[in-house]
């Protein structure tokens, strides 16, 4: 299923913001499956778990901080070359640089609280869904 699926979180302050239906809306008109969906909140040791491959970037305690103050969702999602396209879909991490129309510029607030997160490649969309979801969720 790699290259087909990638992973995406609706992060705390645009889910404290009520953005999580239009932005669902949003990746189900762009032609996205939703495979599997969880309203959740993640601990501080979560975030730090699952943003560790940052662990030695300035950003890091101030992001695991962010990740871990509110609910956010998760999901799985599928579509051809999801990860790029998905990637293509959000817009530039920095909202201010993302595309007009992407979520990242309609729904995040700055380059920290940038709306939504999107899976860099085919492999840590694997390992993030995996992280959230067990297979038996996703993969069918």
């Amino acid at each position: 299923m790699s290259g087909n699926i990638t992973f995406t979180m609706i992060k705390p302050k645009a889910v404290a913001k009520g953005y999580m239906g239009k932005i669902i809306d949003q990746i189900i008109a762009g032609g996205f499956k939703i495979k599997a969906l969880k309203y959740t909140k993640l601990t501080k040791q979560e975030a730090e778990q699952f943003y560790a491959i940052h662990k030695e970037r300035p950003f890091y305690q101030g992001l695991t901080d962010f990740m871990s103050s509110g609910p956010i969702i998760a999901a799985v999602l599928e579509k051809e070359n999801a990860v790029e396209a998905y990637r293509n879909f959000i817009g530039a991490t920095n909202p201010e640089a993302a595309a007009e129309g992407t979520i990242r510029k309609l729904y995040g607030t700055n380059i920290e609280a940038n709306a939504v997160h999107g899976s860099d490649s085919d492999e840590n969309a694997v390992i993030e869904s995996n992280f959230y979801f067990s297979t038996r969720e996703w993969n069918y």
